[in-house]
């Protein structure tokens, strides 16, 4: 169970109670935009008993103009060391979006990007975790920092640079995780400062099309047709992007579920590339 990319809430909560898992560390990334809903607030109102608050506004690269670049090797290990996590721990992610999931698989690829592959998602999320009964608590979470080293698994990234050089190359197929409004349009919205539109040659699949109505993932079949069905070829090179690296994860999560490991992220997807992308390697319809 400890490499697996998804636990269930009842496996959880049966290793919290049981600990049976002793190096088993839980953590909440819930996101929201600057200057929307508090994460952090929430967290400390209620969470999973165990629970620390991983914070993705705080660990990134903060001084990118970009919305969600990724942080360095060093800040990820002093962070994740922390929150008292070590190279030996089994990470399981989550998250309290009302969708079941929505910012945990950014976090589930981070750690995997940086080396550390015994972590999963908790399918369903928090709002899963409620509902079937399991527990929450305001209680602070007391974690003795560890040391936690950082190995770059670079397969699981791609730069600008390597979008761009692909336009022409076709190393790699790209598929763009975002709905369907924003990658032709009319989304986004005015005021945004970022209009729909996507890169040329790359295949829409929305994130959200992987998860059941409660919030859970789909069956493996399920998504295996999902694929097929836009023509990706899970057998040859394939690059996930999205609005800001978030959702994109989903995309790489999904595969991982049918066998395939090495779906790469595209780091600074559509807000990058909006505005550093030549005018004819845009593509507004």
């Amino acid at each position: 169970m400890a490499n697996r990319a998804l636990v269930s809430a009842g496996w959880l909560a049966g290793a919290l109670k049981a600990k049976k898992v002793p190096v088993l560390r839980v953590l909440d990334t819930t996101w929201y935009s600057p200057g929307g809903k508090d994460a952090r607030k929430e967290f400390a109102e209620r969470h999973i008993p165990g629970a620390s608050f991983f914070d993705l506004e705080h660990c990134k690269d903060q001084q990118s103009p970009y919305e969600m670049m990724l942080p360095s090797a060093a800040q990820f290990a002093k962070y994740a060391g922390e929150l008292g996590i070590s190279n030996d721990s089994h990470v399981v992610v989550y998250d309290s979006d009302s969708s079941g999931m929505l910012y945990a698989p950014r976090l589930w690829w981070m750690f995997r990007l940086f080396g550390h592959d015994n972590v999963s998602v908790l399918d369903g999320g928090l709002t899963n975790w409620m509902k079937q009964g399991h527990p929450v608590t305001s209680e602070d979470t007391n974690v003795t920092p560890e040391t936690f080293q950082v190995t770059m698994n670079r397969t699981l990234l791609k730069s600008f640079e390597d979008i761009e050089e692909n336009i022409t190359s076709k190393r790699f197929q790209v598929v763009d995780a975002r709905s369907k409004g924003r990658y032709q349009g009319p989304e986004p919205k005015p005021g945004e400062g970022i209009e729909p539109g996507h890169f040329p040659g790359s295949v829409n699949l929305p994130f959200s099309v992987f998860l059941t109505p409660d919030g859970y993932e789909k069956p493996v079949h399920e998504i295996r047709q999902l694929f097929e069905e836009r023509g990706i070829d899970l057998t040859k090179p394939l690059t996930a992007s999205c609005r800001r690296g978030i959702t994109a994860c989903h995309l790489a999560l999904a595969a991982f579920v049918l066998g395939k490991e090495d779906v790469a992220v595209y780091d600074g997807s559509w807000s990058e590339w909006f505005h550093r992308a030549k005018a004819e390697h845009k593509v507004f319809d």
